[in-house]
C-alpha cells in the first residue's frame, strides 16, 4: 500500500506541477480578460438568475436545481478538509491562492457552462452535455473527448466517492466513535436511494439539503467570527502575508514555502470549487434553458459560494484557533477548530456538516460519472455505472485518507487538462454568444 500511495503522489505532484498551474490560472486569466471581467460586472444579474424560471425551455431541471446539483458536488469536505490541508501543507498564504483561482475561476466556470448547453444532446436519458461533448462536436477534437469522460468516469470514484465517505468515517468516529465500517454500509444505502433514481431524484433531493447545509454552516461560522473579531484581522495578515513569504516550523506545524502555498492552495481550491475541471458544467447541460449564457452566469455564482463565502469562512476558524501549528490530523483540525469557540457544540456541528456536505458531493458526483459513461458506452452503461458507484462507498470509508486525496489530484488534474484546451480553442464563440446575449439585453431594457 505504502508503494502505491508513493506511486500516486508523485504521478499527483507531476500533474500539478508548473505547467498544469500555469495552464490552469493562465486560462483563467485569459478568459476574464476577453470577457471583460464578467464575474465582476454582473454577478448581481447572475444571482437574480438562479430563481428565474424560462417558459417553454428545453432542459430537465430548473436553473436553481443545475446550481444546487452542481453545489452538492463541490460544496463538500473540500470546504472543510480541503481547507485544512491546504493550510497544514502550504500554510495559511494557501487561503490566498484559493482565493485568487476562485476569482479567475469564476470566468472558466462561466466559460465551461456556456459551452456545454451550447453543445448539450438531447438523449434517452435526458440532456447530456459537458466537455466531452464541446470537445468532440465544438472543438472537433473526439479523442481528447474521450480521454476527459475516461478521467471523469475515474475521477468520480476519487473527488466524489472515495474522499467523501472517508472523511464521513474519520467525522463519526471522532465525533462518536462509530466504527468505519458502519458509516460507510449506511453512507451506502443512503446514496443508493437517492442516485439510483437519477437526475430528477438528485436534483429534488439536492434543492433542499444544499441550500439548508450551506446556510447552518454559515450561520455557525458567523457566531465565532463576530464573537472573537479582535482576532480577524490577525487571520487575515497571516493569510496575505504568507501568500508571498514563507512560513518557518514550529511547534508541530513543519513549515511552508511560497511554491508549497501555491501548489496546495490552487490544487485544494480547484479540489473545492472545481473551476477547469469540467465537471459541473456537465450538470448545467441539464438546465431548463434557451440562453447559453444564462445558465453559464447562474454557474458562475457556484464558485462565488463555494470559495469565496464557504472556504474563507473555515479558513478563518481555523487560523483563529491555535490548532493549526501543533502537528494535529488534517481529517480533524476544523472539527477541533469549531470545538474550541463552540465547545462540544461545535465539533458536532462540523461533524454534522462534514456528513451532509459529503453525502450530497456524493450525489452530484454520481451524475458526472454516469454522464462520461453514457458519452463512452451509451444509456445501457448508466445502471452499471450507478451501481458500482453506489458499492464504492464502503471501501472507500476505509482507505488511507492520504493515498485518497493523492488520487483525487491526480484525476483531477488529468481532468483539467484536455477541458482547458477546448476552452481555449472555443474562447471565441463564448465572447460571441456573451456580447449578443448583452447586446439583446441592453436593447430590451
Amino acid at each position: 500500500m505504502e508503494t502505491l500511495d508513493s506511486l500516486v503522489s508523485n504521478l499527483a505532484s507531476l500533474i500539478w506541477g508548473a505547467p498544469v498551474l500555469l495552464l490552469l490560472v493562465g486560462t483563467g486569466l485569459y478568459l476574464s480578460i476577453r470577457l471583460r471581467g464578467i464575474q465582476f460586472r454582473v454577478l448581481p444579474h447572475a444571482f437574480k438568475l438562479v430563481v428565474t424560471k424560462e417558459k417553454g425551455a428545453e432542459g430537465d431541471i430548473s436553473h436553481f436545481a443545475a446550481l444546487m446539483t452542481a453545489l452538492a458536488a463541490t460544496v463538500g469536505i473540500g470546504n472543510i478538509v480541503g481547507v485544512a490541508t491546504a493550510i497544514t501543507l502550504g500554510g495559511p498564504g494557501a487561503v490566498f491562492w484559493m482565493w485568487i483561482i476562485g476569482l479567475i475561476g469564476m470566468a472558466t466556470k462561466y466559460s465551461e457552462a456556456l459551452l456545454a448547453v451550447k453543445y448539450r444532446q438531447k438523449g434517452p436519458s435526458g440532456m447530456r452535455g459537458g466537455p466531452m461533448y464541446y470537445l468532440t462536436y465544438g472543438a472537433k477534437l473526439p479523442k481528447l473527448g474521450i480521454a476527459f469522460a475516461v478521467f471523469t468516469a475515474i475521477a468520480a470514484f476519487g473527488i466524489g466517492n472515495l474522499t467523501q465517505s472517508n472523511a464521513v468515517s474519520k467525522a463519526l468516529a471522532t465525533g462518536f466513535d462509530v466504527p468505519a465500517l458502519l458509516s460507510g454500509g449506511v453512507m451506502l444505502l443512503l446514496s443508493a436511494l437517492v442516485i439510483l433514481g437519477g437526475i430528477r431524484s438528485i436534483a429534488r433531493f439536492t434543492s433542499f439539503l444544499v441550500p439548508f447545509m450551506i446556510l447552518v454552516y454559515l450561520l455557525t461560522g458567523s457566531i465565532i467570527i463576530l464573537g472573537n473579531l479582535d482576532q480577524v484581522g490577525h487571520a487575515l495578515w497571516l493569510i496575505i502575508y504568507h501568500s508571498v513569504n514563507p512560513i518557518a516550523a514550529g511547534g508541530g506545524f513543519i513549515g511552508a514555502t511560497v511554491a508549497a502555498a501555491i501548489r496546495y492552495g490552487v490544487a485544494r481550491g480547484v479540489f473545492s470549487n472545481e473551476s477547469g475541471m469540467g465537471s459541473s458544467p456537465i450538470a448545467a447541460a441539464a438546465a431548463k434553458t434557451n440562453s447559453p449564457v444564462r445558465q453559464a452566469l447562474v454557474s458562475m455564482t457556484q464558485t462565488f459560494i463555494d470559495t469565496l463565502v464557504v472556504c474563507t469562512m473555515t479558513a478563518l476558524i481555523i487560523l483563529m484557533a491555535p490548532h493549526w501549528q501543533t502537528g494535529m490530523d488534517k481529517g480533524i483540525l476544523t472539527i477541533e477548530s469549531f470545538r474550541f469557540f463552540l465547545g462540544d457544540a461545535g465539533a458536532y456541528m462540523v461533524i454534522i456538516a462534514t456528513v451532509l456536505f459529503a453525502y450530497s458531493t456524493i450525489l452530484g458526483w454520481s451524475y458526472y460519472g454516469e454522464k462520461a459513461m453514457e458519452f463512452l458506452g451509451g444509456s445501457r452503461a448508466i445502471r452499471y455505472f450507478r451501481f458500482i458507484f453506489v458499492l464504492a462507498v464502503l471501501p472507500g470509508a476505509l482507505l488511507k485518507l492520504e493515498l485518497v486525496w493523492n488520487i483525487s489530484d491526480l484525476f483531477n488534474g488529468l481532468m483539467i487538462i484536455p477541458n482547458l484546451i477546448g476552452l481555449l480553442l472555443l474562447s471565441g464563440v463564448v465572447v460571441n454568444e456573451t456580447n449578443h446575449y448583452f447586446r439583446k439585453r441592453a436593447g430590451e431594457s
